[in-house]
């Protein structure tokens, strides 16, 4: 998919992980009406967008800010580019904001559950728990490339407790198993 297509679909639908988790969010910050689907819609579209460059760019120097350029010429939001710029240690950009936080947060533990399913005899994200998950985390063998550290750090970024965060994820992504061809056999 060429990135102004996906960068379109982003804006006006597609599939969004964690706006079922951003809309309580939303309640609680006292925001209803277009003001909450704002909210939730900005969350949805960093989550999309974060990655979009990184196929065809895919080092240090070009990811993530190739794919923050071609955004901010479409008109994008600094908050949700700041996010996107947030999300990479490399990219100088604090994480200051709960967006920034979040994005960080679920970036590698959306990978990691996504490992997790498709080790299950059912390759279903509905079969994967949170104790499994857990385990799995000790197990440096699995899903190597996963920076556990990051995981446990975008927990603490959030506030949350390691076990929180893993269930909010999964339940995010459980919400959505079809969407993200992780309904199973």
């Amino acid at each position: 998919m060429d990135e102004e297509r996906f960068a379109s679909q982003a804006r006006h639908g597609g599939i969004d992980m964690h706006g079922e988790l951003r809309a309580p969010r939303a309640k609680r910050l006292g925001l209803s009406g277009a003001e909450a689907a704002a909210f939730v819609e900005q969350y949805a579209c960093a989550g999309l967008l974060h990655d979009m460059d990184y196929e065809r760019h895919p080092s240090l120097e070009e990811h993530p800010f190739v794919g923050v350029d071609h955004l901010r010429e479409l008109g994008w939001p600094e908050t949700v580019l700041n996010a996107i710029l947030a999300h990479s240690d490399y990219s100088g950009v604090a994480r200051e904001s709960h967006l920034e936080r979040a994005l960080f947060a679920c970036d590698e533990l959306a990978g990691f559950l996504t490992a997790c399913a498709l080790v299950k005899p059912t390759k279903s994200i509905n079969d994967v728990e949170v104790a499994g998950v857990k385990k799995k985390m000790k197990d440096k063998a699995f899903a190597r490339a996963v920076k556990r550290e990051d995981i446990t750090g975008g927990a603490e970024l959030l506030g949350i407790s390691l076990e929180e965060h893993l269930g909010n994820c999964l339940k995010a992504m459980q919400e959505r198993a079809g969407e993200l061809g992780l309904a199973g056999n």
